[in-house]
């Protein structure tokens, strides 16, 4: 990173954050993810009504949390013994988690927000729309990403033992291809999710609102109330400030913010921002279970099962000793 050489900004506390961070989100991200997509596709009847990008949002969150390991043995080790394709591919999921969630999560919030004012579309909706939909937003996003990695490879070699954080950046092209894809992934993926978002949620408030006096499918509409605010509530703790502070950050890179204390403050809380976006991997389940009545019903009754197994089994067990 270029700087200030007057500026020094220790960067040392930023492993044991990443590696603790990665460490608490692996274990619950993997459980909960599973869990969700063995039961949206295994245990849930209806796939309209955002189920299919639901799917599609554990998927994301699954590919990125079955990277964590890797993440986790370099922050702790400091040596990268692995390919230089395996760094950047991990890399790349990173982002593609990132885009992905926050397309889904708009897309979750656009679909609820829609069948909330016009419910006869609901009824209209094929789940081939929504399948579709994901597909081009795979696309879309899988093609939009690749630059990053690019653009961080800048110094790679074959002997590289350093990945991630400690990755170089190619300063040369500020001006160029990098000035332009981080315009397009802060307005793509930013901020035109947050106005969707943020609008989705007051006309879903404010539907609700009116119907509450009429008394027309109010339990209906809070539960597409509910998932609109936590598709929100996601977005803005996880994303949200990653994508403020990372427009300074690549000032800072660039060496257009040359202020010493205003680069410190930015350098310091970029780890911090990055560690809020993963942790969504962890809070996109709670949008299944508190959301989803169909998710609710069959956790909640598969668990029912479980323990009704277990019991009987101690049961058998008793008699036969007895």
């Amino acid at each position: 990173m270029k700087n200030d050489s007057n500026c020094t900004n220790d960067t040392g506390f930023q492993y044991t954050l990443y590696s603790t961070t990665y460490i608490l989100v692996f274990i619950p991200g993997l459980l909960a993810n599973s869990v969700a997509l063995w039961v949206l596709c295994g245990y849930t009847n209806k796939k309209n009504k955002a189920i299919i990008f639901m799917i599609n949002l554990a998927v994301a969150d699954l590919a990125h949390v079955l990277s964590l390991p890797l993440r986790i043995y370099y922050y702790l080790i400091n040596v990268w013994p692995f390919t230089n394709f395996l760094c950047l591919f991990c890399f790349y999921l990173k982002y593609l988690n990132m885009y992905a969630s926050i397309m889904f999560l708009m897309l979750i919030s656009i679909q609820r927000c829609m069948f909330t004012i016009n419910p006869f579309k609901a009824k209209d909706w094929k789940r081939r729309y929504d399948v579709a939909i994901s597909c081009l937003v795979w696309v879309v996003i899988g093609a939009s990403c690749l630059p990053f990695p690019i653009i961080r490879s800048y110094g790679l070699s074959n002997t590289s033992v350093a990945c991630f954080a400690d990755l170089g950046m190619n300063n040369k092209m500020a001006h160029g291809p990098a000035l332009t894809m981080i315009t397009a992934a802060e307005l793509g993926g930013f901020v035109i999710p947050v106005i969707i978002i943020t609008y989705c949620t007051l006309k879903t408030r404010s539907q609700l609102k009116n119907d509450s006096l009429q008394r027309q499918n109010v339990s209906e509409k809070r539960k597409a109330l509910r998932m609109v605010l936590t598709c929100a509530a996601v977005f803005f703790i996880c994303f949200a400030p990653y994508h403020i502070n990372f427009f300074f950050y690549m000032l800072v890179n660039w060496s257009i913010i040359k202020n010493c204390s205003v680069q410190k403050v930015i350098l310091t809380f970029h780890p911090f921002s990055l560690c809020l976006a993963s942790i969504n991997c962890c809070l996109d389940p709670i949008l299944y279970y508190f959301s989803a009545s169909e998710f609710k019903n069959e956790v909640v009754r598969h668990g029912s099962t479980m323990i009704r197994v277990r019991l009987m089994s101690r049961e058998s067990a008793s008699s036969i000793r007895s």
